[in-house]
């Protein structure tokens, strides 16, 4: 039954990141640096600190009393995190909700597996996987095998935007009226997949927090095991730092493309845009709500990853039919980009099965 409701949590928060875009697409007259950000309060500001708020008691008494470093490394794991975010957004928004979440997600799986275990192997912890447990063990070339064929699928994926790029022709505009352009949307997607394992890193550097939260709920609660939302203080300071990326960039464009007035034209349906943009934000952040109970009910955090980014893997593909993004291409680059999202998804079910061996 616990193993069933981790799946089922797992459900909502993969659903939650493979649409969050969704309520962007029918924002109406704003430039995508401004509906972007303005999603963005909801994401990296407002949802986290009223998730915290009714979860935590006093959580900001654990923030004010960390230390400098803490917060310091905390938030700068969360300023490098946000460019991943912030090129997450600008990767779907060139490749489409179908093939640019499958090519970021794909490439995060690959990059959260290897950053974080060749970081352990010159800092060594406790319970951490080092890239020499990965390459001494058979558990970790299995796994290592499984991000060789993650690599596959991504190199097919990008054939097959490839293939579209060349039957859309001069046009850029795929079925579902959407600009692509794929050169742009693979760079964006490489850096997004790099720097989105700093969000791991940032949970690490704030564990403190997430320990005296946990302490605290544990002392109040005896008998009930570990706090199921103890990582909710550490999102706060995380994003704080996420925010503050994509907050600058998107004052730079809204300067550049002169769409400061967006916020305020009443030509434009303004209140529409804004609770589309508070929906789209709240739902990015509720990935996270809900990791984390499914990760608490199975009780493996290695699986609970994989099984996380499968579904949104599934979600946003299912979005990309919904959205007709691969209408009109030809039967083989619809079979390319098939044959690429169901190589993703074995391989992201190969490395969970290799971490199972441990």
């Amino acid at each position: 039954m616990q193993a069933i409701l981790g799946i089922f949590f797992h459900f909502i928060g993969g659903f939650a990141s493979g649409s969050f875009y969704m309520p962007y697409k029918k924002v109406k007259g704003w430039s995508w640096e401004s509906f972007w950000i303005t999603g963005g309060i909801f994401s990296w500001l407002i949802a986290p600190l009223i998730a915290a708020y009714f979860t935590i008691p006093e959580f900001f008494d654990i923030i004010t009393g960390s230390s400098s470093f803490i917060i310091g490394s905390t938030f700068i794991m969360g300023l490098l995190w946000g460019i991943g975010g912030l090129t997450y957004g600008l990767g779907v928004r060139y490749l489409g909700v179908s093939l640019g979440s499958s090519i970021i997600l794909g490439l995060c799986s690959v990059f959260g597996a290897i950053i974080p275990s060749i970081y352990y192997y010159f800092n060594p912890k406790l319970g951490k996987d080092t890239i020499s447990d990965l390459v001494g063990t058979s558990w970790g070339r299995f796994v290592l095998f499984g991000l060789l064929v993650c690599v596959a699928g991504i190199i097919i994926c990008g054939k097959a935007g490839k293939m579209k790029d060349n039957e859309l022709g001069k046009t850029h505009v795929d079925a579902s009226g959407s600009e692509f352009k794929l050169m742009k949307g693979l760079v964006v997607a490489i850096i997004s997949g790099v720097l989105s394992a700093c969000f791991s890193f940032g949970i690490e550097a704030g564990s403190h927090m997430g320990e005296i939260a946990n302490d605290a709920w544990k002392a109040a609660n005896p008998g009930q095991g570990e706090f199921l939302f103890r990582n909710n203080v550490i999102f706060v300071v995380i994003l704080w730092g996420g925010l503050t990326t994509n907050l600058i960039w998107c004052m730079v464009l809204n300067y550049r493309n002169k769409s400061f007035g967006d916020y305020t034209n009443s030509k434009k349906p303004l209140l529409k845009n804004y609770i589309l943009c508070s929906i789209g934000g709240t739902m990015w952040f509720l990935q996270f709500f809900f990791y984390g109970m499914g990760e608490s009910k199975m009780g493996n955090g290695a699986s609970s990853w994989i099984l996380h980014m499968s579904f949104i893997i599934l979600v946003a593909n299912m979005w990309g039919l919904v959205l007709k993004e691969w209408k009109n291409v030809s039967k083989k680059t619809t079979a390319s980009i098939i044959a690429g999202i169901a190589t993703i998804i074995i391989s992201i079910l190969l490395v969970g099965y290799g971490n199972s061996l441990k």
